[in-house]
């Protein structure tokens, strides 16, 4: 994240569920959130879900009707992205925590 470039930019991330399950996890979160807004961020957004699943939602779309995502500043179906955009979500860095 590029720290230095945030004024009023939104931050859009993604997380696997391993990354902020348990207390730890969630104080890295915390921290993370707390500390963009006190670099005077101002709009913060994750998906919580692994490249993993989005891909095999990509190949088996019938087994994840139900699959939301955060996209920039609105909230869809995976399914009913185009491809592009599918794969932007895709791409977008996924945020780990230091040990």
């Amino acid at each position: 994240m590029n720290w230095g470039a945030i004024n009023m930019k939104p931050c859009n991330g993604r997380s696997s569920c391993s990354v902020i399950t348990g207390p730890k996890g969630l104080a890295c979160l915390a921290a993370l959130v707390r500390s963009y807004f006190t670099m005077d961020g101002h709009h913060i957004q994750f998906n919580v879900v692994d490249r993993e699943t989005l891909l095999d939602a990509q190949r088996h779309p019938e087994q994840y009707e139900n699959l939301i995502v955060r996209v920039a500043g609105y909230s869809d179906y995976f399914n009913n992205l185009d491809k592009a955009l599918q794969d932007e979500i895709i791409n977008r860095t996924e945020q780990r925590f230091g040990a």
